[in-house]
């Protein structure tokens, strides 16, 4: 059982963590929407997708190689679209 305070620590690491996942995952929605409907500022919302994944990994939120696993699948789509 941890003490109070590291239980303190925890749960606010943990609304930081929270955060910083809801954040990067409503960029990627966004960014495949707009991919999908390919519009045209879909490369601007990639670019902040991509900003917001590495943000997220740099303060812990998701591992280093999930925020790479995302962002080049975010890339191959947006390639695909432009060269069809």
């Amino acid at each position: 059982m941890p003490s109070e305070k590291t239980l303190r620590s925890s749960i606010r690491k943990q609304g930081y963590n929270r955060l910083a996942k809801v954040s990067a995952r409503t960029a990627v929605t966004a960014a495949k929407k707009a991919i999908v409907a390919q519009d045209d500022n879909a490369d601007v919302l990639v670019s902040k997708a991509l900003s917001v994944l590495d943000r997220a990994a740099k303060k812990g939120a998701i591992h280093k190689n999930n925020a790479s696993r995302r962002k080049s699948r975010l890339v191959q789509q947006l390639n695909t679209t432009r060269s069809e």
